[in-house]
């Protein structure tokens, strides 16, 4: 049993780093953001590509979120700013047509075969007389430290205060001289770069193709969906909720591990749909 909480506390941190940023890029620009498994995507083949040249797990994956920051920020300066205030609906048709372009991109210059991933540690560690992967430890803590160092960035930083003001009040924020959407893309460049070290942790347990993002996407809407749409401190106890639940549902019913995180999400909603018509 500790093995499996082990596993969830695993995929938990993976939904995690992909789900930020869909939650980081909702609340700040209010945009359903489909494309946001491309970028996860290609940060694994940048890896990658970096990874016999380097022949450096940790350097690989510095260089491949670094390449990343200049792409997102393209990204977010010539197709994400032109959909502010736009309808949600042509965030949606706009961000999921440049997610299946990207990803016949990277079939293009890649290939379409999956390419596995060594684990970099490849050692156990005994807790309690079970034997667990150090690799998949590590990648809950991880998830840990950046929750941590999200939180004290948004309370300590200038840049993080106006963004949490401008969330409150945009308008207020930008009678003040503020130029608000520089602040917004950073904060979609930070949500890029989390999804990239989410898709390079994940490489080594499954393994890279060029649809592991768009296989991510709908567990990482249901996480945002059960964390609040915008709210950074939900999104990371409903990732490790829902990867905790589809590890111990997994071990007793595998066919129905993901169809049991979108009964929670659906339970969740109505929840939330009965409190607030009572309140009314």
């Amino acid at each position: 049993m500790f093995e499996t909480i082990v596993y969830g506390l695993t995929t938990g941190a993976i939904l995690y780093f992909f789900a930020i940023g869909l939650s980081i890029t909702f609340g700040t620009m209010h945009i359903i953001n489909y494309s946001h498994p491309l970028v996860f995507t290609l940060g694994v083949y940048l890896f990658l590509t970096f990874l016999p040249i380097i022949n450096s797990f940790i350097l690989a994956l510095l260089l491949a979120s670094v390449c990343m920051i200049p792409i997102s920020y393209l990204l977010e300066k010539l197709i994400i700013r032109k959909l502010y205030g736009e309808s949600l609906d042509y965030a949606i048709i706009a961000t999921y047509a440049l997610l299946y372009i990207g990803t016949d991109v990277i079939k293009f210059i890649w290939g379409n075969v999956p390419r596995p991933v060594s684990d970099p540690i490849g050692s156990m560690v005994r807790i309690f007389n079970i034997s667990l992967s150090t690799y998949r430890i590590i990648i809950s803590l991880s998830a840990i430290i950046v929750f941590f160092c999200l939180r004290i960035f948004f309370k300590k930083t200038i840049i993080g205060k106006i963004v949490i003001a401008a969330l409150e009040d945009e308008e207020g924020v930008r009678c003040l001289g503020i130029r608000v959407n520089k602040y917004f893309s950073i904060m979609f460049i930070i949500g890029s770069v989390l999804a990239v070290i989410g898709g390079v942790l994940y490489a080594p347990i499954s393994a890279a193709d060029p649809y592991m993002g768009t296989n991510m996407l709908l567990l990482a809407f249901a996480v945002v969906m059960i964390g609040g749409l915008g709210s950074l401190n939900g999104t990371f106890y409903s990732a490790i909720i829902v990867g905790l639940i589809m590890a111990l549902t997994g071990r007793f019913w595998p066919k129905t591990a993901e169809v049991v995180a979108f009964i929670v999400m659906a339970g969740v909603l109505l929840y939330r749909r009965f409190r607030y018509g009572k309140m009314q």
